[in-house]
């Protein structure tokens, strides 16, 4: 149940077009409800944040998911993320309709009923962060918010982000993306007043560590509008920039 869906029933209450067993009856369920003795789907979710319990389909199994992802759809929206290819066949037969995205690994649903906001943009150093930059586009997509890709910029080559800058003016907020030295979130936070929300990437040589250097790098970052969330983790920097462009 979401906000939308919430009001609705609660103005059929009080204009006498649903009894108070109605209303008792289409609340019962909330705000969680158990599925077997592996998952409890939050059915609240989207009355409280705004965006329906997205699932983390990494160390599940296809059974699994399939299952959460058939009663979430259900309820509303639905966004599955890191499914990996030979556990999507499931999932996309239990949801009708669903989308498979082998590139960003995630399955998804519909979109949040909501006056369209945004835009944000998603920017990576390179084609090899492209991934976690889809997976962010996806995410913006599902929430309702428009998603400007603005990719390949890397400061390797810095005039090509220069020639982006007018996308970059756009945005309400801007996720960049970047393995090796992770160095991209700084420049692009010196070049727009915007909130600019920095993922590393797993992506580089060996003594990038797996992400770890440009987490670092950009954990120090000198321009002062730059935040960072985890390694790969391009859902959670587009579920906070989602939120900023629709507010």
């Amino acid at each position: 149940m979401d906000e939308k869906a919430l009001r609705r029933l609660l103005s059929r209450l009080t204009d006498g077009k649903a009894s108070l067993d109605e209303a008792v009856a289409a609340l019962k369920q909330a705000p969680f409800e158990r599925l077997g003795d592996t998952a409890t789907i939050d059915t609240h979710r989207a009355l409280r944040t705004g965006m329906p319990e997205v699932v983390l389909a990494e160390r599940k199994t296809a059974a699994q998911v399939a299952a959460i992802a058939r009663k979430l759809a259900a309820l509303g929206p639905l966004l599955v993320t890191r499914l990996d290819a030979d556990k999507a066949g499931p999932a996309r037969r239990a949801v009708k309709g669903s989308i498979y995205d082998p590139v960003s690994r995630t399955l998804r649903r519909g979109r949040m009923d909501v006056p369209a906001r945004g835009p944000v943009a998603v920017c990576c150093a390179g084609t090899s962060d492209i991934p976690v930059c889809e997976e962010a586009v996806v995410t913006l997509e599902v929430m309702g918010v428009e998603a400007l890709r603005v990719y390949d910029v890397g400061v390797a080559g810095i005039h090509r982000l220069l020639a982006r800058r007018p996308e970059l003016d756009r945005a309400l907020a801007i996720v960049v993306v970047a393995g090796m030295e992770g160095a991209l979130p700084s420049v692009v936070g010196g070049l727009v007043g915007k909130p600019v929300i920095g993922v590393p990437t797993s992506v580089g040589y060996g003594a990038s560590l797996g992400g770890i250097a440009p987490l670092l790098t950009m954990l120090n970052s000198c321009a002062p509008n730059v935040t960072v969330v985890n390694v790969d983790n391009g859902f959670g920097a587009a579920f906070v920039a989602g939120l900023i462009a629709r507010r």
